[in-house]
């Protein structure tokens, strides 16, 4: 049976703005204020999704949040209807505020962690929504972000939904991009790699001193334990502390692999060599091959690799069994990044291709290709049982293209988000877009 790994990229939010509110994560804070365009936006994220589906990949889309989230704004004492309430906490508190507007939901890496039937107890797909407890604009996303999920994987025969883990910092939890799986063939049973930023209960293992690590050690556990993986199956690696200082807030800013490969710096992990002898020891146990390609710090610095984004790409594997690496504009304008990857793809090793892809928006925001994807493995099965209007296809794209063009703004100032009416402009154009993409009623206002 063929087995596909479908991206299902994150579409971008009406109310995308700067609001630096990811400390930690040094592009979200050094563009913080800046004038924002949604539309450009959510049209640049569209253009890529397209773009892979053309070049023969499955691609699929996963919808926003609505926002403001007024329900969180309530929650914090604001009363009245939902223009009072609106109104009140930008003359109270507006950073709490801006922090309930935020469309950081479109990096749905960070949705929820997903091991696919081939590698799990029941021979289910299990889905854990992630807490993303670190940041409060993030940690209220997950109720909405399961009831999508549960939307698009409808199946009970095929697909296993979990609740977040406890919402505490113990169990701090960022989803996909703090896991990987390796694997010889999709539709095979695989390795899935856990990478955590510091341990909950154990003081021996070191943490950074400048920045949060947001995955626990525990966390990864917990997800593993839930999705029936077996021990032979996973490996967790600590990520370095000191990359995590330098503004590396999850793994995908420094590593990123696919199929049999790891594609990392040299300083992303810590216990490097005894890490990758236990992949590879693992692997081979499934039939695979892995391998890994180290990218020198003498060549790219950890900050070029932050400020360029090089490892927050998409690494795709083709027909003919090379693999293509998306990356952002970003990695071209910085001169020892593409001096390194236009010496990467000419060495002759599995990257043969590099494609970029003009993301500016997103980038600036502090999110790159692999930010705005999650990946989901399927077999043929699987694959039918999921919710069609999810699935992109050139209709798809014309329709999401003209909806995007009808209801978000090319302009946001965090000055715009006290006006009630934005919140109308999201909810009319997120209720249009539930019957575009036949997920039903999954948002609050239309559940409440």
């Amino acid at each position: 049976m063929k087995s596909f790994e479908v991206n299902f990229d994150g579409l971008v939010g009406p109310t995308h703005n700067y609001g630096g509110l990811s400390f930690g994560n040094v592009a979200s804070q050094s563009n913080s204020q800046q004038a924002s365009n949604p539309k450009e936006a959510a049209l640049q994220g569209l253009e890529k999704m397209k773009a892979l589906m053309d070049m023969g990949f499955v691609q699929g889309v996963l919808a926003p949040q609505e926002r403001p989230d007024v329900g969180a704004l309530r929650s914090l004492g604001f009363i009245g209807s939902d223009a009072q309430v609106i109104q009140r906490a930008a003359k109270q508190a507006m950073p709490l505020l801006v922090a309930s507007c935020s469309a950081s939901s479109m990096w749905v890496a960070n949705a929820a962690t997903v091991s696919p039937g081939a590698d799990t107890a029941d021979g289910r797909v299990h889905f854990t929504a992630a807490n993303l407890n670190c940041k409060f604009h993030r940690s209220i996303e997950h109720p909405t972000t399961s009831r999508v999920l549960g939307a698009m994987f409808a199946d009970p025969q095929h697909f296993a939904h979990h609740g977040a883990l406890p919402a505490v910092a113990q169990f701090g939890d960022e989803g996909a991009a703090n896991h990987t799986r390796f694997c010889r063939d999709y539709g095979q049973p695989g390795v899935e790699f856990f990478v955590y930023g510091r341990s909950a209960f154990d003081s021996r293992y070191p943490a950074p001193q400048k920045y949060p690590a947001r995955q626990t050690l525990e966390a990864s556990q917990a997800v593993a334990r839930l999705h029936g993986l077996s021990e032979e199956g996973v490996v967790f690696a600590q990520q370095n502390p000191d990359v995590i200082d330098q503004g590396v807030f999850h793994n995908d800013v420094i590593a990123v692999g696919n199929g049999e490969l790891l594609f990392h710096h040299q300083d992303a992990f810590l216990n490097t060599e005894q890490m990758l002898a236990e992949l590879h020891a693992k692997l081979a146990a499934r039939g695979g091959n892995f391998q890994s390609i180290s990218v020198p710090r003498d060549q790219v610095a950890v900050e070029d690799a932050v400020r360029s984004y090089l490892f927050n790409s998409q690494l795709l594997s083709r027909a003919d069994g090379s693999m293509l690496l998306i990356v952002p504009e970003e990695c071209r304008s910085n001169p020892r990044v593409w001096q390194y990857l236009q010496g990467l793809t000419a060495a002759g090793g599995p990257i043969r291709e590099v494609k970029v892809f003009d993301l500016k928006q997103s980038m600036q925001n502090g999110g790159g290709p692999a930010c705005l994807r999650l990946r989901v493995a399927l077999n043929e099965t699987e694959l039918a049982a999921v919710n069609p209007g999810v699935i992109m296809t050139p209709a798809l794209y014309d329709t999401l293209t003209r909806w995007v063009n009808k209801h978000y703004r090319d302009a946001l100032r965090e000055s715009d988000l006290a006006d009630p009416q934005l919140l109308l402009e999201c909810r009319t154009a997120l209720d249009e877009l539930t019957q575009i993409l036949k997920l039903g009623a999954v948002y609050p206002f239309q559940i409440n």
